[in-house]
């Protein structure tokens, strides 16, 4: 792991807003083209991204320490964002972005769920009482 100066937290907000803006902008994106074909687009920017900032940090060559039980899960983590993302698009083609959203954020839930499970994490009432209200709050926007 690098040592960063920035909170985690500031990161996890700017993932949050562009989160947002790419709900927005993809629902505007879609709109008459077929959803799949936008997903490969959205790939393609991403991956001339992330591949540019390794090029320009110099962290091409770590790629060879990478160990194997490191790049199966990088590569499951990819497949699944993948289907996510197609699936995501799918919704967000037919419905409403105000309710395909807060029904695809149901993954936080299971992202705490998951690493209690696979991970060993622990919940804290704090945690528990937040996402039930998530899941409370979900639905009763598409109920």
């Amino acid at each position: 792991m690098e040592s960063n100066t920035i909170p985690w937290w500031i990161y996890a907000l700017l993932s949050a807003g562009f989160a947002a803006l790419t709900t927005i902008f993809a629902k505007i994106g879609i709109e008459n083209i077929n959803s799949n074909l936008a997903t490969a687009i959205r790939t393609v920017v991403i991956l001339v991204i992330a591949w540019g900032i390794v090029f320009f940090q110099g962290n091409v060559v770590n790629i060879l320490a990478i160990s194997p039980k490191t790049m199966i899960f990088l590569l499951l983590s990819g497949v699944s964002t993948g289907l996510s993302w197609i699936f995501y698009f799918q919704a967000l083609q037919t419905g409403k972005v105000s309710l395909v959203a807060p029904i695809d954020k149901l993954s936080l839930v299971l992202v705490l769920l998951f690493s209690v499970m696979f991970l060993g994490e622990t919940l804290n009432l704090k945690i528990i009482l937040g996402s039930s209200l998530v899941v409370v709050g979900t639905l009763v926007l598409i109920l």
